[in-house]
């Protein structure tokens, strides 16, 4: 499961204004489509670390001030340079892009799609649909317009790290500099190109590590933790938040933890975005945000149809909590990010040593961020997941895996 925390149920369980799809040239036989990314620039360098022990409600200055299980206590969030970090999550409209311009004939040579991701599979989750008979360049499209700007939610390390990959090699065509909620923004107008195996990282190496220090990449889990956490106002607890969304209080259990969103049952939307700090997660003794694309016909085969072979009862509890569209829970970091606490846990960079009692050949990343079907308590910076980067169950299972960008310095601009 994607967090070595307290054992979850697949039921509990649960990485840039905002990031538009952009059309891609019409015409050619392998497109190379063009997205749009929005960074918010994070600074403050050399702002101190904090110590967790994990899944635990506290956050402490060292960690010789752990109180106990020192054995488990990591520092995180200290990072000494500047960097970008995606306003929100990628989303279905790029991804999809993403797909048609790497993988034009279809046939998937890196695994980067399962048909578990189609409408027809999965009325509720599916977000992507393949067709062979449709033109080179046109296989992957969104499964419902209601899914162009959600979070993609089928990523692992491998195929984030091959997204990336094609940004890093794609063509930046044009670089913005603006300003949304006190910070500084960059949005990149980029041409994708098909080259997905060697870039920031070289997918030769189960290990891949950044080739460059100037790119595109996947945040590490420091920088990650600092654009969702740290405030450079020095508001918190240590200069550090609760949530990504809100200050809160340590120790008070999720009393402090934001409002979950409410979602137009055909489309996704917040419809609760009034309401301050709001965050697209399961609160306790609520109901999950839910909804079903309007498409989907008739709307009961999204309480009822699944790949699995669940019947309804056992598949309405395993799997609880819908993506919301991005950005509009409003709800910003301290430094204006979007979405960092719930919808999608995104995965990071930064490989972590393997758990007791699995196999040392796997190799383990880090991801955060919260879920759209998981409680309040995995918002908490303490909560640092871990998952095999390479998990095929979870990929064509658990449609909650996001991605979101990171940028060092300049790159190709």
């Amino acid at each position: 499961m994607p967090f070595s925390s307290p054992p979850l149920g697949l039921a509990a369980l649960a990485v840039t204004g905002l990031a538009l799809l952009l059309p891609a040239t019409a015409g050619a036989a392998d497109r190379r489509a063009v997205v749009s990314f929005t960074t918010v620039d994070v600074g403050a360098t050399k702002n101190p670390s904090v110590a967790i022990v994990p899944f635990t409600d506290a956050i402490y200055s060292s960690c010789a001030n752990a109180p106990a299980a020192k054995s488990t206590c990591q520092t995180i969030g200290g990072v000494d340079y500047r960097y970008g970090i995606g306003q929100v999550e990628v989303t279905v409209g790029q991804w999809v892009d993403f797909l048609n311009t790497v993988d034009p004939s279809g046939r998937d040579r890196h695994r980067l799609y399962d048909p578990t991701e189609s409408g027809t599979a999965w009325p509720k989750f599916g977000q992507i649909n393949f067709s062979s008979s449709r033109p080179r360049g046109r296989h992957y499209s969104v499964a419902s317009p209601a899914w162009t700007n959600k979070p993609y939610g089928f990523a692992n390390f491998l195929r984030a790290a091959r997204f990336v990959n094609s940004v890093e090699n794609g063509r930046v065509l044009s670089r913005t500099t603006g300003k949304a909620n006190g910070v500084t923004t960059i949005t990149r107008r980029v041409q994708l190109s098909p080259n997905t195996e060697r870039g920031m990282y070289d997918m030769r190496r189960p290990k891949a590590t950044r080739s460059k220090k100037t790119g595109f990449v996947l945040p590490s889990q420091d920088e990650w933790t600092k654009a969702a956490y740290y405030d450079p106002k020095g508001g918190g607890t240590l200069s550090y938040w609760k949530y990504p969304t809100n200050a809160g209080v340590f120790g008070d259990g999720t009393a402090t933890a934001p409002a979950p969103t409410t979602l137009n049952a055909s489309t996704g939307d917040v419809t609760n975005g009034a309401t301050q700090p709001i965050a697209t997660y399961h609160a306790a003794n609520l109901p999950a945000p839910t909804w079903c694309p309007a498409k989907v016909q008739p709307a009961s085969n999204c309480a009822n149809v699944n790949p699995f072979g669940m019947d309804p009862t056992a598949y309405d509890k395993a799997f609880q909590g819908s993506l919301s569209t991005i950005g509009q829970a409003r709800t910003v970091s301290p430094w204006g990010t979007l979405d960092q606490g719930g919808n999608a846990v995104e995965w990071t960079d930064t490989i972590t040593p393997t758990p007791l009692g699995t196999s040392k050949s796997r190799v383990w990343r880090r991801l955060h961020g919260g879920v759209a079907n998981a409680p309040g308590y995995q918002m908490w910076p303490s909560a640092v997941g871990a998952q095999p980067q390479d998990n095929a169950l979870f990929t064509v299972t658990y449609p909650w895996l996001g991605v979101r960008i990171g940028v060092l310095g300049n790159p190709k601009a």
